[in-house]
């Protein structure tokens, strides 16, 4: 068994290395209940408390429905929210819940652990996006954003809505470029390509040729397929992936993703793909920058392009950028947009603030932890001195595709992580042995009777 005495308490930046490593119909925010004003409201008369009201709930219904209108002239869609955390919950569940990826959220949030963050600590969900400079037609990735864009309409009734991604790795990045949706497939088939196939072969973990339909089958249970070849947008049995960079060059969704964006997208739907990890558009005649940090390998010419925009838009408009406060936004990297200029405010526009959302009575897409039985079979995954070490690696654990439960019995001198119930010997051997290839983990196999009990 592999005894972890002391885990490094890993920044947020190291724990997504680990989770990439690691994990190689809502649309999220449809549970969010009615919200209030994140700051108190002022004394004010009824009539203009129902105005305010009035002004903000179009905009809450959108974030809900994952619909959004872009008015003529606008770049910048959404709002940002916060929620207050409760027990058990981790990014990755909010994430999910919220349609975000990870790694929008922990840039958003870099100071809150991943897996056992803080109970009763506010959050931001990063729910305000800035629209990619392409074509607003069809389907347009953001590979710095880790999001997808499917635009309706046109310039006079223009919608969009929008989910998180995964994307490739600096290995194998996904390309960038005009393409379009070639064919579709509900439960498709995974052709395993050569080169995943030697990998796996090299960990003594060969794949089959193909692999059917399933809950192994890494492109989930819809498929798109793009007309560049052996690049396809799809749905995936690691959900924690979504927003990494952890794929072979495809776009992975959460499932409940793709199965509307699937619906929603006819055969020979334009795909666009660009690489744009600065982005600035304006909303009501304020101009907004939002910055992520550019993905391993990305072109480093991207920033230079942004500012010779930005002093563009200086000559253009007569005014001078505070470029301190612009250097601080692209710095920073939050994913975030952040109000730059007053182009020309719209008179009467409510300002967008902050809403706090109320935290969902069931987390969309967590993992239920089945009642421990005397009958079952169970994996002592490890021993842990610190009990915040071992709900850490339970929690990663519960996030592995497919998930793997596993919880934390506390022992006289340590805490087990225990990983379980199975119903069978043969169940919990290949629950050992995905252990062992993810994680690391040499498991201890446990026969039927309380759970940690060795062979």
């Amino acid at each position: 068994m592999c005894r972890i005495s002391d885990l490094p308490l890993l920044s947020n930046g190291l724990r997504l290395m680990a989770l990439c490593t690691f994990v190689v119909s809502l649309n999220g925010c449809a549970a969010m209940r009615a919200a209030t004003e994140q700051s108190s409201p002022s004394p004010a008369p009824l009539q203009k408390e129902m105005q305010r009201n009035a002004l903000a709930a179009p905009l809450q219904k959108e974030i809900e429905r994952n619909l959004f209108t872009v008015p003529k002239g606008d770049d910048v869609i959404g709002r940002l929210a916060t929620v207050k955390l409760e027990k058990g919950d981790t990014l990755p569940d909010l994430a999910r819940h919220f349609s975000l990826g990870i790694t929008a959220l922990t840039a958003a949030n870099p100071e809150v652990d991943l897996w056992v963050p803080e109970t009763g600590k506010h959050v931001i969900l990063p729910l305000s996006f800035i629209l990619p400079d392409a074509p607003r037609k069809g389907i347009v990735i953001n590979l710095a954003a880790m999001r997808l864009f499917r635009f309706k309409g046109d310039g006079k009734s223009l919608a969009v809505s929008t989910y998180p991604v995964g994307v490739g790795t600096s290995e194998k990045p996904t390309p960038t470029g005009q393409m379009h949706v070639e064919r579709k497939a509900t439960r498709p088939t995974w052709h395993v390509p050569a080169s995943i196939a030697e990998a796996h072969k090299k960990k003594g973990v060969p794949l089959p040729a193909k692999v059917p339909p399933g809950p192994l089958n890494p492109l989930g249970e819809c498929a798109l397929y793009l007309s560049k070849a052996s690049y396809l947008i799809h749905g995936t049995n690691k959900p924690a992936s979504i927003g990494l960079q952890a794929t072979n060059g495809c776009i992975r969704l959460y499932p409940e993703d793709v199965k509307t964006l699937y619906n929603d997208t006819p055969v020979d739907t334009p795909v666009v793909i660009v690489d744009q990890p600065y982005l600035i558009g304006q909303r009501d005649g304020v101009l907004y920058l939002e910055a992520h940090a550019p993905l391993e390998g990305s072109d480093s010419a991207e920033l230079e392009k942004i500012n010779a925009r930005l002093r563009s838009i200086e000559r253009k408009w007569a005014r001078t950028l505070d470029w301190r406060k612009v250097k601080e936004v692209q710095t920073a990297a939050t994913g975030i947009p952040v109000p730059i200029l007053e182009m020309a405010p719209v008179p009467g526009k409510e300002a967008r603030k902050t809403v706090e959302v109320e935290h969902p009575g069931k987390m969309y897409g967590r993992t239920e932890l089945p009642e421990l039985r005397l009958d079952a079979w169970y994996v002592l995954a490890a021993s842990v001195r610190d009990e915040v070490d071992a709900l850490r690696l339970a929690a990663i654990i519960n996030h592995q595709g497919p998930p793997i439960p596993a919880r934390v019995i506390p022992k006289s001198d340590s805490f087990w992580v225990v990983a379980g119930p199975f119903d069978d010997i043969s169940e919990a051997k290949d629950a050992t042995k995905r252990l062992k290839i993810d994680l690391g983990l040499d498991g201890v196999l446990g026969p039927p009777g309380p759970p940690g009990k060795k062979t």
